[in-house]
């Protein structure tokens, strides 16, 4: 074919592709079928307060076509990592609930639990600064019961009607596809700057929260305020809390991009390595109750799913544990497989209306009906009860139950009546009674407009590192922004939050704050609404500090599965080495032979020790402290590698742990650690037990002013 035919056929494809192309500028909302709308922030409620209706045809229009933009991956929480355990409860609640689950402290409830990125797709790194996924499928004697969950208390949106747009803005954009599993672009600052909602969770993005060091050292939660019912039919507001066992520990930033090139996969790594070692990753279960009759007591509405609950305003109560032992057989089967619905819930749990959570019982069904393709999604293994299942559901794409009998209907009595219904007191599930005496209207609660509050209490809540990591991820993301008009209004947002925040970030982007902007703040709101109704007010200070908010405040007693690198090359100390391995092992740390080849070392014992990783294989990045054992001709030969220097400064930079035996300390004096010896992480011919307290506190953020201004 000639160069021209081929340019006019590539013309005459572009020609045909015109005929689809969009013009977004200057044109109304409509439907997909022409019909102008005025609100496509807020679903359609009974009351501002109320449950979603079914009826809501714009909702479902919009959910529905959002949640089949994507075949076969999720379309968010993509990237997941699963495994199985059980969970065991610690005391009975029966005061709050009747669920089995929550009354029954013989029972051992089998679990599994999938953690996730949100943003990025399935083969994006594990260490994508983003909310993380924590969903908990409980395989309970009364019925399936997920609680899915993320690893921040809030969400983004107060309202479901707003899911795909906050998707839309922070997924690659739609012209170029780009970036992959990041925030930092303008489509998102774009449209967090006008939906004021957005900005407790966002801040929770920009905090070390959205980097964590482990799926096992993460917190949990269920975001939304949930009821618990008891046997008289009482009702109390909860939400759900898993809190890890190891504790709540981040890398940092600098950390995230190194191991993203490292080891991308290396939470899912972590995750199944704890298990296969028998280091089984642990939570313990808390729930924060309040009363019916407490409902609108705090100065933010419970029903808000932007908003949390103090820890020190209604304290959490620990109720149990989650054990996960066991890696699944298979990945696409189970964790892959594996469908989660928030709809999913047993006796003695019920639904509020959170009109995020109302939305998401409607979206997760029809997501899991286009992603599984099929209403027998229930019938693939990982998502089956452990209970058998007995109703007039049948046939079906992918149908694997062969039901037996003549009937498929209800009542009947050619089938003797069954399956028969169940009464109340034989477990069968019955919604709250809550009274409904409303208006249907398509707008949002006042109660819900104070959108400044809740993100100034998380920062001031924040240890001093804590902080200049966010304002860090405040440059960095606001620094990726083409448009500075965008730049400016989040200034002016970020200056609602905390005055010295928005300079600080300000100064890092060559800009000044904005003493106003244009149009109102808030602008998830309905064409036709009162805006002054929704705009959101001046921060309120109910709470000076919440400690509960900030990680300076985790346990810091165990290095238990943490990663130890030991640099080592043939003649180094086994007697130093060895009083050191027996301490750390004994306190469940993993030690690593980092060398300068694969294979075998010797000792100067001479005894051989299999090599972990070649020094050319690995990173610092993927460790949690580093120890030298010493050996002359060791250290010898890790001088001669210059990555060994450059492995060191960057943990030194990182403010890990670093400990030295003998000759170990004339390697140090090789690197920058030699200026910093009375660094309270820096040990050198020090006792194991230091160095297990040292590496226990995760990191000396003391070091960080330090460690700023050093290069690698």
């Amino acid at each position: 074919m000639s160069k021209k035919k081929i340019t006019d056929s590539g013309s005459k494809k572009t020609d045909d592709l015109k005929k689809f192309v969009v013009n977004t500028k200057d044109t109304t909302m409509t439907t997909n079928q022409g019909l102008r709308i005025n609100d496509t922030n807020n679903s359609l409620k009974s009351g501002e307060r109320g449950s979603t209706l079914l009826e809501d045809f714009l909702l479902r229009e919009k959910i529905t076509h959002f949640d089949h933009e994507r075949i076969p991956e999720r379309i968010v929480h993509a990237r997941g990592s699963g495994a199985h355990g059980y969970f065991e409860l610690y005391e009975s609640i029966a005061e709050f609930s009747k669920a089995g689950l929550f009354t029954d402290t013989s029972r051992k409830t089998p679990v599994f639990v999938r953690f996730s990125t949100v943003a990025g797709s399935k083969g994006s790194s594990d260490l994508a600064r983003d909310v993380r996924g924590f969903a908990v499928k409980f395989y309970t004697e009364e019925g399936t019961w997920d609680l899915v969950g993320n690893n921040m208390p809030i969400f983004f949106i107060q309202d479901a009607m707003k899911f795909p747009d906050l998707v839309h803005a922070v997924k690659p954009e739609p012209n170029k596809e780009i970036p992959q599993a990041a925030s930092a672009h303008d489509t998102f600052y774009d449209f967090v700057s006008h939906a004021t909602e957005t900005l407790h969770n966002q801040i929770w993005a920009m905090s070390d929260r959205a980097i964590p060091r482990s799926f096992r050292m993460m917190e949990g939660f269920g975001i939304h305020t949930f009821r618990l019912i008891n046997e008289k039919g009482e009702s109390h507001f909860v939400k759900f809390h898993w809190k890890p066992k190891l504790g709540v520990h981040s890398v940092t930033w600098d950390e995230a991009v190194k191991i993203s090139g490292a080891d991308s996969d290396f939470h899912r790594r972590d995750l199944w390595d704890a298990i296969e070692a028998g280091q089984f990753p642990e939570w313990e279960f808390g729930i924060q109750v309040v009363a019916q009759k407490d409902e609108h007591k705090f100065d933010f509405d419970l029903l808000d799913p932007t908003k949390l609950i103090p820890e020190e305003m209604v304290p959490v109560r620990i109720i149990g544990k989650m054990t996960l032992n066991k890696n699944p057989e298979n990945f696409f089967a189970e964790t892959e497989q594996v469908a989660f619905l928030p709809g999913h819930i047993i006796p003695g749990i019920d639904f509020t209306n959170d009109p995020l959570l109302q939305g998401r019982l409607f979206s997760y069904r029809d997501t899991q009906l286009s992603r599984l393709g099929s209403p027998n999604f229930h019938q693939i293994p990982i998502n089956r009860p452990i209970m058998p299942t007995h109703n007039n559901q049948r046939d079906g794409h992918m149908q694997m139950d062969i039901p037996k009998g003549q009937t498929a209907y209800f009542p009947n009595s050619l089938s003797g009546g069954c399956p028969h219904l169940s009464k109340m007191a034989e477990g069968a599930f019955t919604s709250y009674e809550e009274r409904i005496d409303a208006r249907k209207i398509r707008t949002r609660s006042e109660s819900f407009s104070d959108h400044f509050s809740q993100p100034a209490l998380f920062y001031r809540s924040l240890a001093d590192w804590e902080q200049k990591h966010v304002t860090d991820a405040y440059i960095f993301e606001l620094g990726k922004c083409m448009h500075q008009h965008i730049q400016e209004r989040m200034l002016y947002m970020i200056a609602q939050i905390d005055t010295d925040l928005s300079q600080e970030v300000a100064k890092g982007l060559g800009l000044k704050v904005p003493n106003s902007v244009d149009g109102p703040v808030n602008q998830s709101i309905g064409a036709d609404a009162d805006v002054s109704k929704h705009q959101p007010p001046k921060k309120k200070i109910y709470l000076d500090k919440s400690p509960a908010l900030s990680q300076a405040n985790t346990k810091f007693d165990s290095i238990a599965t943490r990663q130890i690198a030991v640099l080592v090359a043939d003649g180094f100390s086994m007697k130093n080495y060895k009083k050191m391995k027996q301490t750390l092992e004994k306190a469940g740390a993993v030690l690593k032979l980092v060398a300068p080849h694969g294979g075998k070392i010797k000792c100067d014992d001479q005894m051989e020790h299999k090599v972990d990783a070649a020094i050319m294989t690995t990173e610092s990045v993927l460790y949690d402290a580093i120890y030298i054992p010493g050996g002359k001709k060791s250290i010898d030969a890790l001088k001669n590698e210059a990555k060994f220097i450059k492995f060191v400064n960057e943990a030194f930079k990182h403010c890990k742990a670093i400990a030295a035996d003998d000759e170990g300390e004339h390697f140090i004096d090789d690197t920058f650690v030699s200026k910093h010896k009375n660094d309270n992480a820096v040990l050198i011919n020090s006792k194991p037990s230091d160095f297990v307290i040292a590496i226990a506190q995760h990191r000396n953020w003391n070091r960080m002013e330090i460690a700023k201004n050093l290069p690698c």
